[in-house]
């Protein structure tokens, strides 16, 4: 099928990167199927977390259609693009028919792109994952490839400000092995057998990455940086709904 409003959005993009001067590191590309479904099971560090993902996918030849939160799809100018691209709407208090409609494209032999912790970690931490995708994994027979996404939190991320200045700001995107699951499987095993996959994953991006952590606000305190813990995150977040 012909894709109309993908090309110029992935144009628009590279042109963006461009722009600011992204170094790109792209590791485990030969993991990505050339064809037949796959499931992207990525962190999520940033807003531009997709974009990022689905520009590690092209020299693969494939696109992902991403599972995204509704209220992009809402939106007057994002929402028709989304559609257009074919990606996945969510509804987070009812999930089941973006399952159905992520099933769907994965008969379809598409890739999903799937962000298990379901919203932005402002401790660049793993947060704690939801077994959607495990499930979809069982029900389709699709692998899975753990995906670690790093220092795109530089650029755009939550509660923090933009930088869209040409800062050169090294990108990695890792892909992991593919992992399999069967219908038998347990999902809140196999959700485990993923976190501890993408947590290794993510050890490894970080020792590898060019840029000092220490101090630096973009930076797990683990390594050293200032961002908050994930138990000052989860404090905070309770304070303000309290408020």
């Amino acid at each position: 099928m012909a894709e109309f409003v993908y090309p110029p959005v992935i144009g628009i993009f590279k042109g963006l990167w461009k722009s600011l001067g992204l170094r790109f590191s792209f590791q485990g590309q030969s993991h990505v199927p050339r064809k037949g479904p796959a499931l992207l099971a990525m962190n999520h560090v940033s807003y531009l977390d997709f974009a990022i993902a689905g520009t590690a996918l092209l020299s693969s030849k494939r696109l992902a259609r991403f599972m995204a939160k509704r209220e992009i799809f809402d939106h007057p100018i994002a929402g028709p693009l989304m559609r257009g691209m074919k990606h996945i709407s969510v509804d987070r208090k009812n999930g089941g028919p973006s399952l159905v409609a992520a099933l769907k494209a994965l008969e379809k032999g598409e890739i999903v792109g799937v962000f298990p912790e379901a919203t932005i970690s402002q401790s660049f931490e793993l947060k704690e994952m939801k077994t959607g995708v495990v499930r979809l994994a069982i029900e389709s027979g699709a692998p899975v490839l753990p995906t670690i996404i790093w220092g795109s939190q530089r650029i755009w991320t939550k509660r923090q400000p933009r930088n869209f200045t040409r800062s050169n700001i090294p990108i990695t995107v890792a892909i992991g092995e593919p992992l399999y699951f069967t219908k038998d499987e347990d999902p809140d095993l196999g959700l485990i057998k993923l976190k501890q996959s993408m947590t290794k994953l993510l050890s490894e991006v970080q020792e590898n990455y060019p840029d000092p952590h220490i101090g630096q606000r973009w930076a797990p305190a683990r390594l050293g940086g200032t961002a908050p813990t994930p138990e000052m995150v989860e404090l905070d977040k309770r304070k303000r709904k309290d408020s």
